[in-house]
């Protein structure tokens, strides 16, 4: 059950979706100039789960090894933010920004370099531009590479108790003339998610005011 105090009114949910849009097109956007190839995006889906339960919601729809891109941001709210590949899509992905003049021997070589730079840029496009809509700033970590399921990618312990409740957006994206496809996914917890609301309220404010 979802306290009510946190719990997103329609207009919040309706926010929320457009400012993840925005921060979402304009990391697809960046994303299309490093592979020189169209980039389609599905709508932002918005959850509030348990932390379980959004690790399984990335495990049902890939039953291969996954790759992420994780970074944790700071600031008016927290939480972390993932770019998720299915691991047979890593090397594509890195062939497809590096321009395909690798070796498959390079290209190795320079997978795991490739794919937190490659993170880096797109998350953080997409947390600045969340940001800047909402009118406060964020501080994003160092992006770190894993490997693994979705409870490794969501720091979920086995016979740990991870079952608070949190904020779940993801996006599904896909390139349109490679074999690439992924995930960008956040992570709120529940006082990030009641500081979130308060500044979704004011934004809701400040665009219906500019409006009347």
């Amino acid at each position: 059950m979802i306290p009510v105090e946190v719990a997103l009114g329609e207009l919040e949910r309706d926010a929320l979706t457009e400012i993840v849009n925005i921060g979402v097109s304009r990391a697809a956007s960046n994303l299309r100039k490093m592979v020189g190839d169209q980039v389609s995006l599905s709508v932002p889906s918005i959850e509030v789960v348990t932390q379980r339960r959004a690790a399984r919601l990335i495990s049902e729809r890939e039953i291969v090894q996954l790759v992420a891109i994780r970074q944790d941001f700071n600031g008016a709210f927290s939480g972390r933010a993932l770019l998720i590949f299915p691991e047979t899509n890593s090397l594509e992905l890195v062939r497809a920004v590096t321009g395909d003049e690798l070796s498959p021997q390079e290209l190795i070589e320079m997978e795991h370099e490739a794919l937190a730079e490659t993170g880096n840029i797109i998350l953080n496009s997409c947390l600045a531009t969340m940001a800047n809509m909402l009118r406060r700033s964020l501080v994003m970590t160092i992006p770190e590479v894993l490997r693994g399921d979705g409870a490794l990618m969501f720091d979920i312990e086995e016979g740990k108790a991870s079952d608070g409740l949190v904020l779940f957006l993801y996006i599904d994206f896909a390139v349109r003339r490679r074999d690439i496809r992924g995930y960008i996914a956040m992570l709120m917890d529940m006082p990030a998610l009641t500081i979130l609301k308060g500044l979704l309220d004011e934004f809701i404010e400040r665009v219906t005011g500019d409006d009347s």
